[in-house]
């Protein structure tokens, strides 16, 4: 079995996005539960002086076997940039994965 859900939002004036996907599916024994998520946002820079946010990445991976549950999350910050009609803006984003692996009960007969 797998279940999806997608979600892409976007602002009325088209200056920040947000994309997100989750994904839950059930296979010899396991449920993996896998979630997406992007986050875009421009601003049009006016001053030159700006300074651009440091990138940023954090990765975290648990493991419990008492449990028998596995865990594994990934954020990626980072901005760049950008010319359109002699415009300068700044485009930041955000990516995060999350997945989480549980074993399920089996029936024994």
């Amino acid at each position: 079995m797998r279940d999806l859900l997608f979600k892409n939002l976007t602002s009325d004036d088209r200056r920040k996005r947000i994309i997100s996907s989750s994904e839950i599916a059930d296979k010899e024994g396991v449920r993996s539960i896998i979630r997406r998520h992007f986050i875009c946002m421009v601003k049009e820079i006016k001053d030159q002086g700006i300074d651009k946010p440091a990138p940023y990445l954090y990765v975290l991976k648990e493991q419990n076997s008492r449990e028998q549950k596995q865990r594994f999350f990934c954020k990626v910050k980072g901005s760049i940039c950008a010319v359109n009609s002699g415009r300068l803006f700044l485009i930041v984003f955000m990516h995060s994965l999350r997945i989480d692996l549980v074993s399920t009960p089996q029936n024994v007969a």
